[in-house]
């Protein structure tokens, strides 16, 4: 194996995989994601365009930006942001991924370039961008420092890494693992371990010693009463979400 796709864990790839033709389906085993997506996206937009000083209401607001979807899936997040303007790649180690992910696209009208690969190939290519996503990958990989190493390589000086994972603690066990694996069956069994899971702490001195300057962390929060997520600024007990800027 080449050594610059060291964090890839084939053990996590095979996962997602095996899920790779519900990613569409509202109600399918991405429900979860297809729920958290709105909240996702507001907290993406708002950063990228407070970043970048673009004006969300107009029609294309990020025009002229590169940005890469790392662990794109089905392309939930790699679509949106192609609809707003932006130059998109989607890069998922799941080869299964992206063939549900370019035909979605085409469907769709949206020019997106999807890539078998992997951060540190993509780096080692030489590839840069103005705005990384890393969303919900950042815990199924094998060497965490070593990928967000790879996704600062890739951003161009001044660039954006928005980072998403789950917290570890009591609560997150019985949220992310209990409630939506086995209670709910959001998921299947297995899809997360709650020891790969990382504190806030943990990941901002992560990105710090990945050559990143984090400057904002959010909570996005799920109510089981009103049956809906939403941004927090304080309640970062599960879900969370981050973003660091390289240094120009």
């Amino acid at each position: 194996m080449q050594a610059h796709q060291s964090t890839v864990d084939p053990a996590e790839v095979a996962k997602f995989e095996a899920m790779a033709a519900e990613w569409w389906d509202p109600n399918g085993k991405f429900k979860p994601l297809h729920m958290l997506n709105p909240c996702r996206l507001d907290y993406i937009t708002s950063q990228i365009a407070g970043e970048f000083g673009r004006d969300l209401t107009s029609q294309r607001p990020f025009e002229g930006l590169r940005l890469l979807d790392i662990g794109c899936g089905g392309g939930l997040l790699s679509e949106p942001m192609a609809r707003l303007g932006a130059t998109v790649i989607g890069a998922d180690a799941a080869e299964g991924n992206l063939p549900v992910a370019r035909i979605h696209a085409e469907q769709s009208g949206l020019e997106i370039d999807y890539r078998h690969t992997t951060a540190e190939a993509l780096a080692a290519a030489g590839e840069q961008f103005d705005v990384v996503l890393n969303m919900e990958v950042v815990e199924h990989v094998a060497d965490p420092l070593g990928f967000l190493t790879a996704s600062q390589q890739l951003l161009k000086p001044g660039g954006l890494l928005i980072c998403s994972t789950i917290n570890r603690n009591p609560k997150s066990f019985a949220v992310a693992i209990v409630g939506a694996e086995v209670i709910m069956r959001w998921l299947p069994r297995g899809t997360h371990e709650w020891s790969k899971f990382i504190t806030p702490d943990e990941l901002f001195e992560l990105l710090r010693n990945a050559g990143l300057n984090p400057v904002d962390r959010k909570g996005f929060v799920f109510n089981p009463i009103t049956w809906n997520w939403s941004i927090s600024e304080r309640d970062l007990s599960v879900n969370y979400v981050t973003a660091s800027v390289k240094p120009g």
